[in-house]
């Protein structure tokens, strides 16, 4: 019995550590603070921030894809764009818009052959493009979006 307890001690302490570990990104609506931890997340290799009258865009790469994400004065992020050769993981992207998001998608009906894909809610914009080797889109919040920026500037 003895030799048990240091054993379950052992593995708690390493299920903790291995979600503590794991990275919190920026997403949609969050809070800017976090955008660093995108670059492990997509193993970027470059990064840069690029600021502009009434936002901030945040560009983090990798060889796959490459992220902009488009944060106002107060520091929150509004949109998010990409492009490359995949796309990257729309759930950490969209952070707490993707359930919404995703169960919108599930009630679209099926366009075959079509390119763009628009999913409009009442709070979250996503639209993709594309094909194989370049794949785009974007996703924006627009009650998040600062004013004097429009729309077409989420590239």
């Amino acid at each position: 019995m003895r030799q048990k307890i240091p054993a379950l001690f052992l593995c708690a302490v390493l299920i903790v550590a291995a979600l503590a570990a794991r990275p919190a990104l920026a997403a949609l609506g969050e809070p800017a603070d976090s955008i660093a931890s995108d670059q492990k997340a997509l193993s970027a290799l470059r990064s840069s921030s690029t600021a502009h009258k009434n936002y901030t865009v945040q560009v983090v790469g990798s060889d796959a894809v490459t992220v902009r994400e488009y944060i106002s004065p107060s520091g929150i992020v509004f949109g998010v764009a990409w492009n490359g050769m995949t796309r990257p993981d729309l759930t950490q992207l969209l952070g707490t818009y993707f359930t919404e998001y995703q169960q919108a998608r599930k009630q679209a009906p099926p366009k075959p052959g079509r390119r763009f894909s628009r999913v409009k809610t009442d709070r979250v914009i996503v639209e993709t493009w594309g094909h194989m080797r370049n794949l785009q889109g974007r996703a924006y919040a627009p009650a998040l979006i600062p004013s004097g920026v429009t729309i077409d500037e989420i590239k």
